[in-house]
């Protein structure tokens, strides 16, 4: 019972730091280049009707996603910020206008939705290439999948390579080692961390991977001839893959602890391999600087609400 009732944390790696969200805030701290860190908090913002929806399968993942990435575009730009300011740091405050709060948000989800529909109609247009050889359909969605596969792995493998994006992903791999280490009930030390697993099955990296999965056999109930109607089916089917490779994701989460069912999120992992990597106990320190102002903020919110019950 206890272990239903856990909360659960994710997170997000930004520049030089660690993002991570709780029930009703989000917390980023970042190493300044001055060594000091830096915080930047958000609550979380809701209604009713958006309460409603993320409670409906399917329709969850979405929702989930347009918030991950308006609310992850502030702190990321926050961060961005620390780098570009040599000043001592201040108390970083929420901004004021709301036209850059939508300003940033709009950017973000835009982004994410631009970098899909590459993503998506990309492989479609190679994959047409290969048509006079592997003429039908079933033949074409493999193939287009392995095209989007490769494109995937391929952009991965180059990014990594830039010395800024391997600090982001050690920083990644120091956000799930905190999470990891706090979901096995360890106390959160620097070397508790280190030595927990930088792999976690509720990672977005698994859930791109399961979108290219679960895409190949959404794809097979659809037509792939002529080239525009398949153009047009893939961008239509977005929202119903991401719907569903977010259920896949959730599922493997629920099953990892399992035996014969573990194996499911595998695939998940082994691309974690290349979107994660060992951090520096300093960056360990920033992940567990976030996390425990995380925590803070979200016990004194429970026990403001307690105490609102009570009166």
């Amino acid at each position: 019972m206890s272990e239903v009732q856990k909360p659960v944390y994710g997170g997000q790696a930004v520049v030089e730091g660690v993002m991570f969200g709780g029930k009703h805030h989000t917390v980023t701290a970042v190493r300044r280049t001055d060594s000091t860190i830096a915080y930047y908090h958000l609550p979380r913002k809701s209604t009713p009707m958006m309460n409603t929806l993320k409670k409906v399968p399917f329709v969850r993942g979405i929702i989930a996603l347009i918030q991950a990435s308006s609310t992850g575009s502030k702190h990321l730009n926050f961060s961005s910020e620390q780098l570009e300011n040599d000043e001592a740091p201040k108390k970083t405050k929420e901004p004021s206008k709301l036209s850059l709060w939508l300003g940033v948000a709009v950017i973000g989800v835009l982004s994410f939705l631009f970098g899909k529909l590459l993503f998506t109609l990309i492989p479609v247009f190679l994959a047409e290439l290969t048509r006079p050889i592997f003429q039908s359909d079933v033949a074409q969605i493999i193939i287009e999948s392995v095209f989007k596969l490769i494109l995937l792995l391929s952009y991965i493998y180059i990014v990594s390579m830039t010395p800024m994006i391997k600090r982001v992903f050690q920083y990644h791999g120091a956000e799930h080692k905190v999470i990891n280490c706090f979901e096995a009930g360890k106390e959160l030390t620097i070397a508790n961390v280190q030595a927990s697993s930088r792999l976690h099955y509720r990672c977005g990296s698994s859930f791109i991977l399961f979108t290219v999965i679960v895409g190949m056999f959404v794809y097979l109930l659809v037509p792939t001839d002529p080239l525009w109607v398949r153009v047009v089916n893939r961008i239509l089917l977005i929202p119903v893959v991401l719907g569903v490779a977010f259920e896949v994701l959730q599922m493997t989460n629920k099953v990892r602890d399992i035996p014969f069912l573990r194996f499911l999120g595998y695939p998940g992992l082994w691309l974690q391999l290349l979107t994660t990597k060992e951090p520096t106990d300093d960056q360990v320190e920033v992940a567990l600087a976030s996390f425990n102002e995380l925590l803070r903020l979200e016990r004194e919110t429970e026990q403001g609400l307690e105490s609102n019950n009570l009166v």
